[in-house]
């Protein structure tokens, strides 16, 4: 690594701070196994059916996708995961869509010592931001139910700021929102495609959250740096941050 003076750090959401995949998939089995209990359904089917279109949505999501709402979003998903186990209720749909959005609340949670790690880089003088691809409807309610709303200094969602991740000019405009040029500021996620490809066409330094020990896509260039574990990170920074430079 080269070291350079970084002065903003953002984060990603979900899986990089909170593990978001495990609060989504245990309210969706509560939802299959609820509703196949009083159909006389398969849940496990139910469940994975629910999972693969969730996970579609998800890994599809493009600029065209932010004015939708995510309450029709997650009733279009239940319904089209009903119907591939012979079932047609847009009803039925809709109360599971409210009842998966109830449910993953019970499951928030951050990963262990993440708050104490962005107290830590505010106490550095570093500010924090946040750049997720999720939607203000419900991602305002995650942020406060995570405690980290009073740990950043800038929130940058999808459908309010009018672009996703990995557009290269999200990641500039967090920078510009937040006083630096790209090369003092450090991008950490955990997915290469969406969260460090475009932060290094900005400029960034990327710092790539590797959980799933997936492979760098081929000829993908590559992060700066990667680890296993976001509290891997504070020793990644320290190692790439030049001190402060005074009078800059």
């Amino acid at each position: 690594m080269t070291p350079r003076r970084i002065e903003v750090v953002l984060f990603d959401l979900d899986d990089t701070l909170h593990d978001d995949t495990a609060a989504y998939r245990r309210a969706a089995t509560r939802v299959a196994e609820e509703i196949a209990a009083e159909r006389g359904l398969d849940a496990r089917a139910l469940d994975a059916a629910y999972v693969k279109e969730a996970e579609g949505f998800w890994s599809s999501l493009s600029n065209d996708d932010l004015t939708v709402k995510m309450v029709d979003v997650r009733k279009r998903l239940w319904g089209r995961a009903l119907a591939q186990l012979g079932i047609d209720d847009d009803t039925l749909a809709a109360r599971c869509a409210r009842a998966y959005n109830a449910y993953r609340r019970d499951y928030f949670a951050l990963f262990p010592g993440v708050r104490d790690f962005l107290l830590s880089l505010r106490r550095q003088g570093k500010r924090i931001g946040l750049v997720t691809n999720g939607f203000a409807e419900t991602h305002h309610d995650k942020i406060t139910d995570l405690n980290l709303r009073d740990v950043l200094d800038a929130i940058f969602i999808a459908d309010e700021i009018g672009m996703v991740k990995p557009d290269p000019r999200l990641f500039a405009h967090a920078c510009k929102t937040l006083g630096v040029p790209p090369e003092r500021a450090a991008m950490v996620g955990d997915r290469y495609e969406r969260d460090i490809r475009g932060a290094i066409e900005a400029g960034l330094f990327t710092i790539w959250v590797n959980v799933r020990d997936e492979d760098l896509p081929s000829g993908a260039p590559p992060p700066d740096a990667v680890c296993r574990t976001i509290l891997d990170v504070a020793s990644i920074l320290e190692a790439a941050s030049l001190p402060a430079a005074h009078g800059s």
